[in-house]
């Protein structure tokens, strides 16, 4: 006779070799998968590598602590001069801190984010085209506002008082220093932190910050009138960037809506660090800051930015005379005073402090859709 078959089913664990390393049997049913390591990574890793959020916080703390090194390196040494006054010297001295601070910071989180430093906003077409643009852009229409000014008796003029030899020597420094603010400024704001927002943002996730944005000046103290420029402009981007949210715009397009809605109040935010801004004035900044987000749309970089900021700060401090943010430089080629309703002249603040402004911001988004159109112009084609 055969042996009789044994089923399968009368053997137990043992019998298949089916034991544990500790002499265990094997429970029957799904196995259960330690998943904490893949609940880790989705907390700091999303569709776009490091979530946008990780990627702000680790590149803000890592730039204010190279600041905070450099400028203890800078003070140390003596490059710094606290008693030399708002110069051109001095300026250049104390904006390469936080240059020096954005370029080791952005090296550092690009390389986290397999990404190249170009990829923050400084990519597109015609670069070069868009920066020399943006410089004549932005005295054009810094220009514009001082001779509405002047015409409107809420600015009068007096002689200049360089030599041909100093003019020229000035207009380079201040050249230079300006040049370095444009960078610094549109570099974290319009290049990093506008790009990085527009890849990991949502409605809610910007109301949020809005909220702490608004809640910042409360919550150290440093709440004053001028803060109201702040509110007005997160309250005035408030309904359109509802709008997108409800209509389920794309969200390519609604993210960078989104993006600079929280950049231009942020950037509001921190001018009211300044002495000397008024409400009006925080307001300006603010707005110019979004004009400035929509220059990036329309052009593809920030290059046109960078060059409109550095003209406007340089024809306000050096061309003019003007007082910038509240600042009276050293320096300037031709002597401005405000006169009559600090409502129009802009009083202590300068310019940037009156109402007039409204209609200057307006006429540096006007010039950035020109750009756009002169330069798709020439980049499309004739016909035969």
């Amino acid at each position: 006779m055969e042996p009789a078959n044994e089923s399968p089913a009368q053997k137990t664990p043992s019998d298949l070799g089916l034991e544990s390393d500790c002499g265990t049997e094997i429970e029957s049913g799904p196995r259960q998968l330690d998943t904490s390591p893949l609940i880790l990574t989705r907390i700091f890793i999303g569709p776009h590598g490091l979530r946008a959020g990780w990627s702000i916080l680790f590149a803000f703390s890592l730039f204010y602590a190279l600041r905070f090194l450099f400028g203890t390196i800078f003070y140390t040494v003596g490059l710094v001069d606290e008693n030399s006054g708002q110069t051109a010297g001095s300026t250049i001295i104390l904006e390469l801190i936080p240059f020096l601070s954005m370029l080791v910071a952005g090296a550092a989180i690009a390389a986290v984010e397999h990404r190249s430093m170009l990829s923050y906003n400084l990519t597109g077409p015609r670069r070069i085209s868009n920066f020399i643009i943006g410089l004549v852009s932005g005295f054009f229409a810094l220009s514009a506002l001082i001779v509405t000014l002047g015409l409107g008796g809420w600015l009068s003029f007096g002689p200049q008082t360089l030599s041909w030899l100093s003019t020229l020597r000035f207009a380079a420094l201040w050249g230079c220093a300006f040049l370095l603010v444009g960078f610094v400024e549109e570099g974290l704001f319009r290049c990093y932190l506008l790009s990085t927002l527009t890849r990991g943002l949502n409605f809610w996730w910007a109301l949020a910050t809005i909220a702490g944005i608004c809640a910042w000046p409360w919550l150290n103290g440093s709440a004053t009138q001028s803060s109201w420029g702040v509110y007005l402009i997160a309250a005035l981007g408030f309904f359109p960037c509802l709008y997108l949210h409800r209509r389920a715009t794309p969200r390519s397009a609604a993210t960078f809506w989104l993006a600079a809605w929280v950049n231009s109040t942020g950037f509001g935010l921190i001018h009211t660090f300044n002495h000397g801004e008024n409400a009006i004035g925080i307001f300006a900044a603010a707005a110019i800051g979004f004009a400035w987000c929509v220059s990036v749309r329309l052009t593809g970089s920030a290059f046109w930015a960078i060059g409109c900021h550095a003209a406007w700060d340089w024809g306000e401090t050096y061309f003019y005379g003007t007082a910038d943010s509240g600042l009276v430089p050293h320096g300037h080629l031709f002597t401005t005073t405000p006169a009559g309703n600090p409502l129009f002249s802009g009083g202590a603040d300068g310019p940037e402090g009156s109402l007039l402004i409204l209609g200057a911001i307006l006429l540096i988004v006007a010039l950035t859709f020109a750009t756009r159109r002169l330069l798709w112009r020439e980049q499309t084609p004739s016909g035969p």
